[in-house]
């Protein structure tokens, strides 16, 4: 690639001497800058697309997805006993039409003390996933609605709608980082960001990382985004491509960098706002005249702007 670019230059180079053949030096100057700034453009397109080529997704490890009750039991053993500060789990789910008017396809759950994430398949499983028991009597049901264990979402509200509507789960020990990152703001917090606009921004990755997290959500968007001539449904899918897990464990395996650096800034007052903001949130999400989509969600909280 680098050797076509170089005679690609080259020819660019001839061809203007010969149509500018009485081009001042001055002229010339700006005529062969342009074209290095051509031929720099390239090379980092190619860079770009190399480092991507490179890239084997089958390389980085994907989570196992637990469809079975013993499964479920382990899980939640592993789960109860964790450190509770900094928060040990990170949660994001997976589904069609997300929301009270649709299901919920994969429940992910990142452990930051194991540095792994659990898939766990609601398609499949149902209430069993919920409803089963470890050794120590628990349940994941018990777990999502213990206050005193925090659990970490990106803009809970349409999880919380689906988890309260489908499985009478009533979230409870929720941080929002999307409300930790508005909190953090010294610009206008008048409207909320996205995961991937926070994670663009200010999640300290590599750029090994960064590459990867970007052809994931890439592949995934490609599988499932209508837009992007794909279908919810791929969620339901079994058994789940490897596409699918990568996307679902990129959706949550950074989500701690970021509580790190937005915990860090936030003052005590911030602090309390952005946990009250969060059980409003909950609540919000359990009324029966919630709407989990129009421009309304990109709202900050009353009285935050």
């Amino acid at each position: 690639m680098a050797r076509d670019v170089y005679k690609y230059v080259v020819v660019l180079l001839t061809r203007t001497s010969l149509e500018f053949p009485y081009a001042t030096v001055s002229n010339a100057h700006g005529l062969l800058k342009l074209q290095l700034t051509i031929y720099i453009v390239i090379m980092a397109t190619s860079a770009t697309s190399n480092s991507l080529a490179k890239v084997n997704i089958h390389s980085h490890p994907v989570a196992d997805l637990l469809d079975t009750a013993g499964g479920i039991s382990a899980l939640v053993d592993i789960i109860y006993g964790q450190p509770a500060k900094p928060p040990s789990l990170y949660i994001d789910l997976e589904g069609v039409n997300l929301s009270r008017h649709g299901s919920i396809s994969i429940l992910q759950i990142y452990l930051q003390p194991e540095n792994r994430t659990y898939l766990v398949d609601i398609h499949t499983l149902g209430h069993t996933a919920f409803s089963t028991r470890g050794s120590n009597g628990s349940t994941l049901k018990e777990l999502l609605e213990s206050e005193s264990i925090p659990k970490v979402f990106f803009d809970v509200r349409n999880d919380s709608d689906a988890l309260y509507s489908h499985f009478q789960i009533k979230l409870a020990g929720i941080q929002d980082l999307q409300l930790m990152e508005l909190a953090t703001r010294t610009f206008s917090k008048a409207h909320v960001n996205g995961l991937g606009r926070c994670i663009e921004r200010d999640a300290p990755l590599s750029s090994s990382e960064r590459v990867t997290w970007k052809l994931a959500k890439e592949k995934g968007l490609k599988l499932f985004a209508p837009e992007r001539g794909g279908s919810y449904e791929v969620f339901n899918q079994r058994p789940v491509s490897d596409e699918i897990r990568l996307y679902c464990v990129q959706d949550v395996r950074f989500l701690p960098q970021l509580w790190n650096l937005y915990h860090s800034k936030m003052t005590q007052l911030w602090k309390d706002r952005v946990q009250e903001a969060s059980r409003d949130r909950v609540r919000m999400s359990q009324s029966r005249d919630y709407i989990g989509k129009g421009q309304h969600m990109a709202l900050a909280p009353a009285g935050w702007s």
